[in-house]
């Protein structure tokens, strides 16, 4: 599954370069390596897995693959005078090819008889095993090299680190598959042999390697290249582990409520976060689903520690988004316009121990496209409310979705918006299986066309909070944001009614 590449001399020659390897995917066709050896691809080149030294292609084990097409990340931007960068953007340091079939007329997959399954690792201490081809200067074999390590963190960077002699020049895109064997035909990479400096420290030494971390970006790219489709040119600005909201993993496991909005009147989403010391903060959008500088609008304070459920919605009229908050004692208040400055002049909507003292999980939107703000309400009795035009005189007439008890008391997290691109409401669930449910079309008339997004599964058993808004501008419906209980903090771009969005890590994990 590991093989090297070669220019216009061919598989006879010796000049190989950088190692790549065969990706199981949907394509079949999709080869491994680093971003900083992709950029010298040029035409006529080719990848050769499991090369043999000095045959002919028609001699080699799987014979030879052109390459098509390279797909590299546009943020990864290498140092003046350089393939390779020092910088953050080097996390980025992964590439993958398309190639086209072998003599034979076969595709890759089909001739090596497999293919590594692209894993995002959990955590950087690993133990993985790592095969590359050094170069013909340390080489003349043209054998490749094999190590099994365990890895750590390169401090400051989203990449994993391995002590092993005999990494040269030319391992540059060598997989770190966590279940190798020899001979094997399938397994689990976790990164490619790249990274800071182009995968060495500053000294060159060959017994220290980096490597990228895959997590969205690579995912993302390699969504890319399986569906023959350039990557975005408005990607967000990659800031590293600084992540794109302030602050790292260990700061955001406490974001205990998110709500979503126009908050500061400039037409991009914006985040506002409530915290458990009663701070609360507003993150405007750039509208390319990053994050401007945060705002803070209460310092730590005892009441707002009593919050228990928010959601942001046009309740006032107008563009500018309002924030309704139901309190510990059953109070709900309204803040019609909160802004950059503070949240601005309160409404009671709700006495405090009154019956909203069950609404366990609000969720605004445009459900049915009736004017304003429409709100769906779940109450601890498992009951669903809707009430279609909440402002700032009161909730209005509220209409029953669903009957006390049975499946809704076991929804554990509620979000709307509008994921089917109609302008009407549509509501998002996560279970408490795991299970990830869009009811697209939510109105008086009833709750909308089930989708199931994700079946049963234990990763969105950790999504804490779920928001839906319009963080990047163009898309084809909102875009979803979920914290997770790592403090690791996604957005979904464009979620529709049947398929979550491109994920993007906005607080990477372990930070």
């Amino acid at each position: 599954m590991v093989g090297t590449f070669f220019g216009s001399d061919g598989p006879r020659g010796t000049t190989w370069h950088c190692t790549g390897s065969v990706m199981n995917t949907a394509a079949r066709n999709i080869v491994l390596t680093a971003a900083h050896c992709a950029l010298n691809m040029k035409g006529d080149y080719v990848f050769v897995p499991k090369f043999v030294k000095g045959a002919a292609p028609d001699r080699q084990p799987y014979g030879i693959f052109p390459v098509q097409r390279i797909f590299i990340d546009p943020r990864y931007v290498p140092d003046r005078g350089s393939s390779t960068t020092k910088k953050v953007s080097s996390d980025l340091d992964t590439a993958f090819a398309r190639v086209a079939p072998n003599q034979q007329g076969e595709s890759l997959q089909d001739a090596v008889g497999g293919g590594l399954t692209f894993t995002r690792p959990a955590g950087y201490t690993r133990r993985v095993t790592v095969v590359g081809y050094p170069s013909y200067s340390h080489n003349s074999a043209g054998r490749a090299v094999k190590c099994a390590v365990p890895t750590r963190q390169l401090a400051g960077f989203r990449q994993l680190a391995m002590t092993c002699g005999g990494y040269y020049g030319g391992v540059s895109g060598s997989p770190w598959i966590t279940d190798y064997t020899d001979d094997g035909r399938t397994g689990h990479v976790i990164g490619n042999l790249g990274g800071y400096n182009g995968g060495g420290n500053d000294a060159n030494v060959d017994y220290i390697s980096y490597a990228t971390a895959f997590g969205a970006d690579a995912g993302n790219l390699l969504a890319d290249a399986v569906a023959d489709q350039a990557p975005p040119a408005d990607l967000p600005a990659y800031r590293g582990l600084k992540g794109t909201l302030p602050g790292g993993a260990a700061r955001w496991r406490k974001a205990a409520l998110m709500a979503s909005g126009d908050y500061t009147g400039d037409g991009r989403g914006d985040l506002l976060v409530a915290w458990p010391d009663g701070t609360v903060t507003l993150h405007p959008g750039d509208g390319r689903g990053g994050f401007g500088t945060e705002k803070r609008l209460l310092k730590a304070n005892s009441t707002w520690t009593h919050a228990r459920t928010v959601t942001g919605g046009t309740f006032a009229g107008g563009t500018r988004s309002g924030l309704l908050v139901r309190w510990s004692d059953g109070e709900v208040t309204l803040y019609p316009q909160p802004g950059p400055t503070g949240l601005g002049r309160e409404i009671r909507m709700a006495a405090p121990r009154s019956a909203w003292k069950n609404a366990v999980q609000f969720a605004a939107g445009p459900f049915g496209g009736d004017p304003g703000t429409g709100l769906v309400v779940r109450w601890a009795d498992g009951s669903l409310t809707l009430y279609p035009r909440v402002g700032t005189g009161g909730f209005g007439t509220g209409r029953r979705l669903v009957a006390a008890g049975g499946t809704w008391t076991k929804a554990a997290l509620l979000t709307g918006g509008d994921f089917d691109g109609t302008a009407g409401g549509d509501l998002l669930v996560r279970w408490t299986d795991g299970s990830l449910d869009s009811y697209a079309g939510t109105s008086t008339a009833g709750l909308g066309t089930r989708t199931r997004l994700q079946g049963p599964n234990t990763t969105w058993t950790h999504a804490q909070a779920l928001t839906a808004g319009g963080f990047r501008h163009g898309g084809s419906g909102d875009d979803l944001i979920v914290r997770w209980s790592d403090g690791e903090t996604t957005l979904y771009a464009d979620t529709g009614a049947r398929t979550l969005g491109t994920e993007h890590t906005l607080v990477h994990p372990g930070t």
